[in-house]
């Protein structure tokens, strides 16, 4: 168990490294001794030695222990954490391991949960993909898969401004500035959502005290521009009502793409989940996709937008549209960060295509 569970912690420790938070990487360190130690923190994650490092349990153990700081039950590791008010210190790493002790079975329980990091940032990445689709002139029914708490269903309700333009309302609490680096997508472009849906293995009603706790607690404590956003999403999320189904991603969106739909473009979405399909989940979500866009007329086309990792610490946003011949073809339309911002745009802007024929 030693071996692969410090592989896993070290794998984790990088990420949280390149992700920009110093509180986690320091951390883990301790964490990784106490393993090979024998302690506290190996009997938590023991149940979950063996599974790979795409199932992100080091994160779920991060975030069972966040979830007892913000809720008042760690105080002595609260201090060192801003998302409650606290300051990193040099016993950080000494207090969470004496968290992981004093509540383990707490602990070991709560890891077992799914990840829940419903990143509002990631649609600053994926908002220039629903602009190219808007290019077809139709309204968007957007259906995304690992939806969460369906904070980045609620995209088009928030802030984004560019150089040359601006897209959603303009007191939204929350608002992008410049997210992209160099090139952007066109702004002004119409986009209207008609309607919008998602399914998760384990979804997050973020209207509920317990919902938004989850979510507060897999977010790393030390980023507060993340966790503005999430405050500010969560204000979103209590104005603007979306229904996350309980369900498996392929069988839930067959359903859901079996016919065309006349008279609205249809956008398959997902960002960060594609690692927790498994190969044939992956490959039954691209066949499931494909069939649907096979079927897609210039009436009702299907689009396929994802935002997923293309290198350890890199994500791509891709587009595929259909009918063909079309302008779109898995294309790369963006690079980011996991998280969202910075987004590098490499696609042209989007540009209209009849929809009458």
């Amino acid at each position: 168990m030693g071996s692969d569970l410090s592989a896993l912690l070290l794998a984790q420790q990088r990420g949280c490294r390149i992700g920009g938070s110093a509180l986690y990487d320091e951390v883990l360190g301790a964490v990784l001794a106490d393993v090979e130690a024998g302690g506290p923190c190996g009997a938590a994650l023991a149940p979950y030695a063996d599974e790979p490092t795409a199932a992100a349990v080091v994160l779920r153990f991060l975030a069972a222990v966040h979830e007892l700081v913000l809720s008042g039950e760690a105080d002595d590791l609260a201090g060192h954490y801003p998302s409650a008010g606290g300051r990193p210190g040099a016993a950080v790493g000494d207090a969470f391991v004496a968290t992981v002790a004093a509540h383990l079975d707490r602990v070991r329980e709560r890891t077992g949960r799914p990840i829940q990091t419903n990143e509002a940032g990631r649609s600053a990445a994926l908002l220039g993909g629903y602009l190219v689709v808007s290019g077809t002139g139709l309204p968007l029914r957007v259906l995304e898969i690992g939806a969460s708490a369906g904070l980045n269903l609620r995209f088009d309700r928030f802030r984004y401004e560019g150089r040359t333009g601006r897209f959603g309302p303009a007191g939204a609490p929350v608002r992008f500035v410049r997210p992209w680096t160099d090139a952007e997508p066109r702004l002004d472009a119409p986009l209207r959502v008609a309607e919008r849906a998602g399914c998760d293995l384990d979804p997050v009603d973020p209207r509920t005290p317990e919902g938004r706790l989850r979510l507060r607690a897999c977010l790393w404590p030390d980023q507060p521009h993340r966790r503005e956003r999430l405050e500010g999403a969560l204000r979103v999320a209590a104005e603007v009502p979306v229904r996350i189904d309980r369900a498996e991603a392929t069988g839930w969106l067959r359903d859901r793409l079996a016919e065309p739909v006349e008279g609205v473009a249809t956008v398959v979405v997902h960002s960060i989940v594609a690692q927790y399909l498994g190969a044939e989940g992956r490959a039954a979500l691209e066949e499931v996709v494909t069939a649907a866009g096979e079927r897609a007329t210039l009436s009702a086309p299907v689009a396929w937008l994802r935002l997923e990792p293309a290198t350890v610490d890199e994500a791509e946003v891709r587009l595929s549209l259909w009918p063909r011949p079309s302008p779109v073809a898995h294309h790369v339309l963006a690079r980011c960060g996991f998280h969202g911002p910075p987004v590098r745009w490499a696609a042209p802007r989007a540009t209209r295509r009849r929809s009458d024929g």
